[in-house]
């Protein structure tokens, strides 16, 4: 029963779906804070009266908390009510929080409430008016006496109502209250005893200035034995993640993540107003709101941020300004350049601005200043007018020029661009930006380095011919012997393709091209190569038109970097779209090339594929020593993107041939390596590429987070579908079918038109796993014969291995189905041809292979054991706890498949079975769960003594049927339709078809072909 004190019923959410609907408010975090007021009202509902002070700026979310909780509450029987304190200063609207509550109390409770005041109508109506008249009382009556009478009658008031049912009251905006409020909150919570109350107070922390009255009054609420005070702290970026993603009904770009996440700092209620002005709130990105400019800020909110800001007295409101126009942080001694103000007038205005809650210092060992809001500073800039902006802007450049000191060396180059940009000076911006972006390349930020470079392309008309330059970055490009803006965009488009910004670096490039027309055809390659990378980032295609034309375009010229880098990159397509020996062939051209024309990074990257090449044709020790002298040489030279490659392929390369302990190793490393580098690309294939190491291992959990590290990093198409592969590939081990189809059908559409055989390859795999479960014979086949096409390449074992052993488990399962009977010789036959000549030197490969044999012999009906046996042994010298519990648990099965087995060849299956079923569960796999407890139900084996599982007359009772339906199912499994199966057992067909629809339950499945496959894997019939 709800609200009875022996048994409080538990807060659960408020709605499963929350967070989850498009452009609704979402509820995110706040676990420990929701746990907090979750324990206090557990103790109020074992009737002692506590409290909860719940302290956070404005829009942190304290509303949206305490919203949450309620909600929760009154689900679990609670009654609630809720009263906010109005801004009208102490001497305005006493009690209003009280009243309010009250008022809302006695509409849900009428006659209880009434009971409660019974008598005292008069005196609480000064709490509550509708209550009756207030009575004219004795001067003795009044005063202290009167309020302390009052408080009294309120507190047994409380007690009565709270005392069957856990009441909550809250109490919002508690900053705002007035004097006689705060002094009846402070009486009730020292005062009523033995109910089940609880009180819930909000208030903003940033509003509490020294002297504002409340501070006293929290300081003593503290010392109470029941009162527990907290304050939110803002989002996490992961948090911000979260928010987008309810907003948006989807997971949001990391773009989008990162701007949302930069302007509101966290705070809850600038993230949805963002959100919203960004069109983030309707799944968009982009596109005007009523009321709020596309990417800016809502006049709404503009006007709440300048609140405070204009209410400072003039020389404060100077000293805002030129802070919004400093950036994000401004150091003093740059703030009194600029001013002008004496050391005496500055530190007033500025400890003016602290107090009303707009300034705050940057850091205690610092002396600088920054906004209370990173969206404050925003709306102050953007109230300045246009040339009042740019004035301040060349002001702070002028004092930065002329004292260089008076910033950190580090932040010197880009402070000192974004002021005279601002300031609208285009000879005195274009040297700043354009020294700007070269000092971002050198620390890798490749992403300001582009938003530096996109603004010298907008300066560079403006620009006089003399301030045109464009740094010397090194690689490949050729430029011109004069600054040329075709350089510039080079350079740019370079920074674009190291940020992922493909899209842009596409535009870009696109523009160089028509540019350049035919005057300059290595300029023009360059672009080409650079153009099929961020097609193929984009999804767009496999980028080689672009190759094809770049080779064109060098064909015949000298030997040149750009030439090299042409071989080099073309040679990287081979290795990953066609492996094999001609890949093997070009990759050593292009090194020869590199070197002969001096390109030690074209050289080192090109390298890489024909390290992994190596390992995949046989030298796997020299394949890896190889990527260890790359990654050395790359570090020691200084090539941070060659060093950056090459430590993100090394774990692939180690997990392909079975070092998965290596590989997440190396791929700690490498996550450890870039996770400041700014190449996104690069982190997100180390996540990925540690993600799949940990799979093998059986650590699926960490192997989770680190797939979502990896999408969450992704910034091209083909990493982001590798990582819903690898969801769907988790859903699949874990027996989730449904999620597993879901989350393949996201990364077919993520993947485009690159069709790339370490991708296209493991698709397929699933795809075969999930349509042989349901008993899709025709999709089996379909889908391994356009994955094999004309044959698997050398390179391409790795994933062949799998796909080839789940073709030959299908086949195998399937064995009986009457629509696998037919084409069944010429579907084994072309799995034994692809087999034929494909390496299995490496240990995964080997026993996958022995795996793919002992299918292939279920397949046709011969005894399989022998094989099972071999890759059971071939799977022990590896540590891949999944693999090794489906070959013990097939060895089992075919052992015990006659039924007639000597007692020890059965007690050697029972005990594989066992180890088979424990580390199936133990890992979460639910699917080889399943199949093991129906193996040992058919078998009679008990994993352990003290739970064996039920013997069954018949097999088919195992799953719950009734002897008619086990007839009804055997009949399917043969192929029949209802009518055929009516006309057999004797029924009508109506009946039959509800018979039907009965097993389908009962089996969990949706379909008779998944019936009928689930039948013929546990062998529920003869000849099954």
């Amino acid at each position: 029963m709800l609200g009875r004190v022996e048994s409080p019923e538990p807060l659960e959410p408020a709605g499963a779906d929350a967070g989850t609907r498009t452009g609704v408010r979402v509820f995110v975090g706040r676990a420990a804070e929701l746990g907090a007021l979750t324990e206090a009202y557990e103790r109020a509902a074992a009737g002692e009266p506590c409290a909860v002070l719940v302290g956070g700026e404005a829009g942190v979310g304290k509303s949206r908390l305490v919203e949450e909780f309620l909600a929760r509450a009154e689900a679990a029987g609670a009654v609630t009510a809720v009263g906010n304190c109005i801004e009208s200063g102490a001497d305005g609207l006493p009690f209003a929080p009280f009243s309010t509550a009250l008022r809302a109390l006695r509409r849900r409770l009428g006659d209880r409430l009434d009971e409660a005041v019974a008598g005292q109508e008069g005196e609480l109506a000064r709490l509550l008016p509708e209550l009756g008249p207030i009575p004219d009382l004795p001067a003795a009556a009044q005063g202290e006496a009167g309020r302390a009478r009052l408080y009294e009658l309120a507190a047994r008031m409380l007690e009565k109502l709270a005392g069957e049912r856990v009441l909550v009251l809250v109490v919002e905006d508690l900053h705002w209250a007035d004097h006689s409020t705060r002094e009846l909150l402070g009486y009730l919570l020292r005062s009523v005893q033995a109910a089940r109350l609880l009180v819930v107070a909000t208030y903003r922390s940033d509003d509490l200035h020294r002297r504002h009255p409340l501070r006293p009054g929290l300081a003593e609420l503290d010392r109470l034995r029941g009162v527990r005070r907290f304050e939110l702290a803002r989002f996490s970026r992961d948090e911000v993640r979260s928010q987008l993603a309810g907003l948006r009904g989807g997971e949001p770009p990391e773009d989008l993540v990162a701007e949302v996440y930069g302007r509101s700092d966290g705070n809850a209620f600038f993230v949805e107003e963002l959100a919203a002005g960004l069109g983030a709130g309707t799944g968009g990105r982009g596109g005007a709101v009523a009321g709020r400019p596309a990417g800016g800020i809502g006049e709404s909110l503009r006007d709440l941020l300048l609140v405070r800001a204009e209410a400072l007295p003039d020389p404060a409101r100077r000293i805002v300004a030129l802070a919004a126009v400093g950036g994000d942080r401004v150091d003093t001694a740059l703030l009194a350049a600029v001013s002008g103000l004496g050391e005496d007038a500055l530190f007033d205005a500025l400890r003016t601005a602290i107090g009303a809650g707009v300034l705050l210092p940057a850091d205690e060992r610092v002396d600088a200043y920054r906004f209370r809001h990173a969206l404050m500073r925003e709306a102050v800039s953007d109230d300045l007018l246009p040339g009042e902006r740019a004035r301040l802007s060349r002001r702070f450049a002028e004092a930065l020029e002329a004292d260089p000191a008076l910033v950190r060396a580090d932040e010197r180059p880009a402070r000192l661009a974004g002021y005279w940009y601002l300031a609208g000076d285009p000879a005195r911006a274009l040297p700043a930006v354009l020294a700007a972006a070269a000092d971002a390349r050198a620390r890798h930020a490749f992403a300001d380095q582009l938003a530096l470079l996109e603004r010298a392309v907008a300066l560079w008309d403006e620009a006089p011919p003399a301030s045109r330059t464009v740094p010397d970055s090194g690689g490949a490009y050729p430029r011109a012997e004069e600054p040329e803006f075709a350089d510039l965009l080079a350079e740019t488009v370079f920074a674009a393709r190291l940020a992922s910004a493909f899209g842009r670096a596409l535009t870009l490039g696109d523009r160089a091209l028509r540019l350049l027309g035919s005057r300059a055809p290595l300029r023009a390659a360059w672009f080409r190569l650079e153009r099929a990378r961020c097609i193929q980032g984009l999804g767009r295609g496999d980028g080689w038109a672009d190759l094809d034309r770049a080779q064109e375009l060098v064909r015949g010229l000298p030997p040149s970097p750009v030439h090299a880098q042409v071989l080099a990159e073309v040679a990287d397509w081979q290795a990953i779209h066609a492996p094999g020996g001609g890949a093997i062939e070009a990759a050593e051209r292009a090194v020869q090339l590199a070197r002969l024309v001096g390109a030690e990074e074209t050289e080192l990257t090109v390298r890489i594929p024909r390290a992994w090449m190596m390992v995949d044709s046989g030298d796997v020790e020299g394949g890896i020593a190889e990527f260890h002298a790359v990654r050395e040489r790359a570090v020691a030279d200084g090539l941070v993107v060659a060093a950056a490659r090459a430590y993100a392929n090394l774990p692939s390369a180690l997990e392909g041939v079975g070092r998965s302990a290596e590989s997440v190793a190396a791929a700690d490393e490498a996550v450890e390596m870039l996770a400041d580098s700014g190449l996104a690309t690069f982190l997100s294939l180390s996540h990925g590429n540690r993600a799949t190491a940990l799979l093998s291992l059986g650590r699926w959990a960490e192997a989770e987070e680190a797939v979502d590290a990896q999408f969450r990093t992704a910034r091209s198409t083909q990493l982001r579908g590798s990582a819903l592969s690898l969801r769907a590939l988790l859903a699949l081990l874990r027996g989730d079918h449904a999620a597993a189809q879901g989350e393949l059908a996201a990364a077919r559409d993520e993947f485009g038109g690159d069709r790339q055989p370490q991708y296209e390859l493991p698709r397929a795999e699933m795809t075969i796993r999930l349509a042989a479960a349901e008993g899709r014979v025709a999709e089996v086949r379909a889908a391994f014969g356009q994955a094999v096409g004309d044959g698997l390449r050398l390179g391409m074992q790795r994933y062949a291995w799998p796909l080839l052993y789940a073709t030959a488990a299908a086949e195998a399962r399937l064995r009986g189905l009457p629509a696998a009977e037919t084409g069944r010789p010429a579907a084994l036959a072309a799995i034994r041809a692809a087999m034929r000549n494909l390496p299995r030197f490496a240990p995964p490969w080997e026993a996958l292979a022995l795996m793919t044999e002992a299918e292939l012999c279920a397949a046709e009906g011969r005894d399989a054991t022998a094989r099972w046996t071999e890759a059971e042994a071939a799977w022990a010298e590896l540590e891949w706890p999944y693999e090794q519990a489906v070959t013990r648990y097939r060895w089992a099965e075919s052992v015990l498949a006659g039924g007639q087995a000597a007692a020890a060849a059965r007690d050697g299956a029972a005990r594989a079975l066992r180890l088979a079923y424990d580390t199936a569960r133990d890992l979460g796999a639910a699917g080889l769960v399943r199949d093991a407890e129906a193996l040992a139900a058919r078998a009679r084996i008990a994993f352990t003594a003290a739970a064996a599982p039920a013997e069954p007359e018949d097999p088919a009772e195992s799953l719950g049927l009734t002897a008619r339906e086990a007839d009804v199912l055997r009949l399917v499994a043969a192929g029949r339709s209802n009518r055929q199966i009516a006309e057999e057992l004797f029924i009508s067909p109506k009946t039959a078809s509800v018979h039907v629809s009965h097993i389908l339950a009962k089996l969990g499945v949706a379909a008779r072909g998944e019936a009928a496959a689930v039948a013929h894997r546990l062998r529920l019939f003869e000849g099954a």
